[in-house]
């Protein structure tokens, strides 16, 4: 089970394509997005439908599960280590429709040997989706770990045109 940022303020859960989504604000921007089989319900603020990051992250996430959106713009507040939030900070350069290994990461953020440390990084991303952990992959092209579980990870990958090796 995910844990709730401690500063999310706000709750709104909406369904999607890949299943209930649960968006959590705090008083400065998005502070989570997590997949709702995935994250305790008593924890979770109240839901606050005029939340305007809240509003924003509903439309754009709308946008692209309808493939008119292929990035993101909604204001973020996530909490993290530095490394962390240089892994997540890569992770929202990777762009729709491409993936990047766990290695391949690690070298961009000039931690070549930090491959594991990027894995459990991208497994602590609290904002899926918006910070796209899904397009991260084995080096050999296998899906691996995904908070939300494989079978969305694939579906993320396939509606943003990601051709999967077939057994994957």
């Amino acid at each position: 089970m995910s844990q709730v940022p401690v500063h999310a303020t706000a709750a709104r859960r909406l369904e999607s394509p890949v299943g209930e989504l649960v968006l959590l604000a705090s008083a400065k921007g998005l502070a989570g997005l997590f997949f709702g089989h995935r994250i305790n319900a008593a924890e979770v603020p109240g839901d606050d439908a005029s939340n305007q990051v809240l509003e924003a992250a509903e439309k754009q996430l709308g946008e692209y599960f309808a493939g008119v959106r292929t990035g993101f713009n909604v204001t973020l507040d996530t909490r993290g280590t530095e490394f962390q939030r240089a892994v997540w900070a890569e992770l929202r350069r990777i762009p729709f429709g491409v993936t990047r290994s766990y290695a391949e990461i690690a070298r961009r953020i000039g931690k070549p040997k930090s491959v594991r440390a990027v894995g459990a990084a991208n497994g602590s991303n609290p904002v899926s989706i918006i910070v796209p952990c899904h397009r991260v992959i084995g080096m050999d092209g296998s899906l691996t770990g995904f908070g939300g579980g494989l079978d969305i990870k694939r579906a993320l990958l396939e509606s943003e045109g990601v051709l999967l090796a077939v057994g994957e």
